[in-house]
Parts: C-alpha cells; structure tokens; sequence
C-alpha cells in the first residue's frame, strides 16, 4: 500500500513530524511518502478570494496528493487547543476543492506536545469533524510530553505509552490488509 504521512504543522523543528517519520519507519511493509505543509504553501483562505481566483494550485496538488495514496498517517500539532494555522489553511482550501477530502481512505491520527495534554485537544476536535470530510480514522493516538518520553532512535519511551501506541499502530496495519 502507499500512505501518506505528514504533520499539521510548518516548524522546521516540528515534534509532530518527528511522530509521523517514526511511525512511517514502523510500517516498512508499505510504501510511505512523507510530505511537508511548507510545500502547499497558500494564500489565507477567504471566499472573496475563491471566487477572484479559485482554488491555489498548492491545493489541488495537495488533494492530488491524497488521492494518489492509499492511506493517511496524520500527526497533529496543537496551538491554543485546536490545529494549527497551516494545517487549517490547507484543509479550507482543499475541502473547498474536494469536500470530502480525506476520502475514506484509512487514517491513523497522530498528536503529540510537549505538554501533559499531548494534543489531546486538538485529538478531540479531529476525532469529532474529519469524518464529516471523509476522514476514515482507523487508530488515534496521543504522545504527551514529547521531550521526555521520545527519542529519535528508540522511539516511546515509557512503557504504558508505547503499549498503548502498538495497539493503535496493530488496529492501522490491520485494516491495510483488509
């Protein structure tokens, strides 16, 4: 299968693209192409906008995108309690080129801060509204406290989390064979 990875944040330092690159090394069995929010860069969304110039091309390259793959792993970053303003730019725009934009293609979410909270938030709003854009989500999972309980090299650190997160992974790989 391929899959989609990225995080809904443009940090050069993000923490929820270092979740997504780990998880994409856990699933070497597919074919998984991770890509960067500061490559679909857009103008503010806006409808007066839309109706001067349509949709960005960024946008219809994005949808593209998911189109093209098989499967999504989304990794979430949280500013004030919900997405952040990148990623919430590129879901305007794209829902307004495709509505259902996650194309029930099987989704495994992703959310991670520095915080207690671990994105749980963010999780939250996810879990209730992208389905109604087609989000299929298969697995969730939310890694708090990401500087102490993650290392680039071995991955989730303490032990109940990565338990937790197998599961969530095991639910993910299972409905890829489906």
């Amino acid at each position: 299968m391929k899959i989609l990875a990225f995080a809904g944040s443009n940090s050069s330092t993000s923490i929820n693209k270092q979740l997504v690159t780990y998880t994409s090394a856990q699933l070497q069995e597919h074919t998984v192409h991770i890509i960067d929010l500061n490559d679909y860069e857009m103008p503010l969304f806006s409808i007066d906008r839309e109706k001067e110039y349509g949709a960005p091309d960024a946008a219809h390259q994005f949808v593209q995108q998911i189109r093209e793959h098989d499967a999504l792993i989304i990794s979430l970053a949280e500013h004030n309690r919900i997405y952040t303003t990148a990623f919430k730019n590129i879901f305007d725009w794209c829902s307004r080129v495709e509505l259902k934009l996650f194309q029930q293609k099987p989704l495994f979410l992703l959310s991670t801060s520095t915080g207690k909270g671990g994105g749980i938030n963010v999780m939250k709003h996810a879990l209730e509204y992208l389905p109604q854009f087609g989000a299929n989500i298969i697995a969730h999972f939310s890694l708090p406290q990401f500087k102490i309980h993650f290392d680039p090299q071995q991955g989730i650190l303490e032990q109940d989390l990565a338990n937790a997160y197998q599961e969530q992974l095991a639910l993910f790989r299972n409905a890829l064979q489906a």
